[in-house]
């Protein structure tokens, strides 16, 4: 282990109480979409001080719609904004984009949680509350990475940027914002919750909406009507088997289970509106996983031709076909390779660090990340603290010996990717 690898884990340990009050401020802060603009205030009061370049980016639809990529997410066109910390060096090394989003989905019912969701409480090394996992922690984990290399004097010789974007759980305006502007880097790492493993590929996810008609009549003579909610059970069926059928076509690597690349999942379902009269509407939303290298339009194509094929073979559903609409997040799949420079860079810190082998993983999420690959050519991965499994659940928490073991892992990257300015 190097010096400077030596006292990046002393000064962590030492801040240790630190960081994690950091992050639990954070989380008393709810950053709901059109609601960020409080924590990417503290977000920005900690980049000062820092004696970084801050720099507030409004996201505006207005300057992204035209994009290939814009996703109109339903919430605020142009009162919402990025905050970027710009670690500006002019020597000859690699440049490094850490990205986070502080936007977070909502609660759910309250009194599913133990504590308010918004408590930032720590029990047992863990912090609880909406956003701790996904992905607050991962955010400020690279924010003291920058800390704790300044505290030692330490000047990389490539720039980094810190991003905290909003926007990204409802289809990333936020990190689209920063590319439009023409923000790039020789590589990026954003902090989402992979548990500690690299994960340089993702899923694309597609969100739709069914609709289907019916013919309403009461319920004493419901041969005389069309169940709406009956007619859905068939196209249940084809979506379910569309599921099966696609991940027998694709064969990807890195993925810990092969039958789980990219799901299809039916999230609401609204319909009827009297228990004793036959439904004559159907209104379904879902999300349709897009594979590793598939397109988002062969994606559609596949969904819109199973739900047609399946309506066609039925009298009612052939002249009533139903309707399909695509909505909010549209998330490609993005890739970069896994013998990519930062892949093998970031691998040999996490295993400096923890001595365990590192992990490279695939994950069956959407995030920012295809927008950096697909549209930016930056090489990025996602490695994060927290279990994927918690975000988005009552409950949420993240495990603070994670968090710390991230922050050591970034600022070795950064070390190692940028180098050093020794004037």
């Amino acid at each position: 282990m190097t010096n400077i690898q030596k006292e990046i884990a002393s000064t962590i340990k030492a801040c240790r109480n630190e960081i994690v009050e950091f992050i639990q401020e954070a989380v008393r802060l709810p950053s709901l979409a059109d609601d960020e603009g409080p924590v990417q205030n503290f977000i920005s009061d900690k980049l000062r001080s820092l004696d970084l370049d801050v720099d507030q980016i409004p996201v505006n639809f207005e300057l992204i719609k035209a994009h290939p990529a814009f996703c109109d997410d339903g919430h605020s066109p142009d009162s919402r904004y990025n905050i970027l910390g710009n670690w500006q060096n002019d020597g000859s090394g690699k440049s490094l984009i850490l990205n986070g989003h502080v936007d977070v989905v909502p609660t759910g019912p309250p009194e599913n949680w133990n504590e308010s969701p918004w408590s930032g409480k720590v029990i047992k090394n863990k912090i609880y509350g909406r956003g701790s996992c996904d992905m607050k922690a991962g955010l400020s984990a690279s924010i003291f990475a920058v800390d704790i290399l300044k505290r030692l004097g330490y000047s990389p010789n490539g720039n980094v940027q810190i991003q905290s974007v909003v926007g990204e759980e409802s289809g990333g305006c936020g990190t689209l914002t920063n590319i439009v502007n023409g923000f790039t880097a020789d590589g990026a790492v954003i902090l989402e919750p992979t548990s500690l493993r690299i994960c340089p590929i993702q899923s694309g996810a597609l969100t739709f909406e069914i609709t289907i008609n019916g013919k309403a009549t009461h319920a004493a003579t419901r041969w005389e009507g069309v169940s709406a909610i009956e007619k859905f059970e068939l196209i249940h069926q084809a979506i379910q088997e569309l599921e099966k059928d696609r991940h027998q076509l694709f064969h990807v690597q890195y993925y810990e289970n092969s039958d789980r690349v990219a799901p299809i999942n039916i999230g609401t379902i609204r319909s009827g509106d009297w228990h004793s009269t036959v439904p004559e509407k159907l209104t379904a939303e879902g999300r349709l996983g897009v594979f590793p290298g598939e397109s988002a339009s062969e994606a559609r194509t596949a969904l819109e031709d199973a739900i047609g094929n399946t309506a066609t073979k039925d009298k009612w559903l052939s002249k009533e076909l139903p309707l399909i609409k695509w909505i909010e997040g549209q998330f490609e799949s993005g890739q970069t390779s896994v013998e990519h420079p930062l892949v093998n860079t970031l691998l040999g810190c996490h295993e400096s660090v923890t001595n365990d082998n590192g992990q490279l993983e695939g994950v069956t999420y959407g995030s920012d990340l295809r927008l950096f690959t697909n549209y930016a050519n930056i090489p990025t991965v996602l490695y994060g603290p927290g279990d994927v499994r918690k975000a988005h659940s009552a409950n949420e928490y993240v495990e603070i010996e994670h968090v710390l073991i991230v922050v050591e892992v970034i600022a070795n990257l950064i070390v190692r990717w940028c180098g050093e300015n020794v004037e």
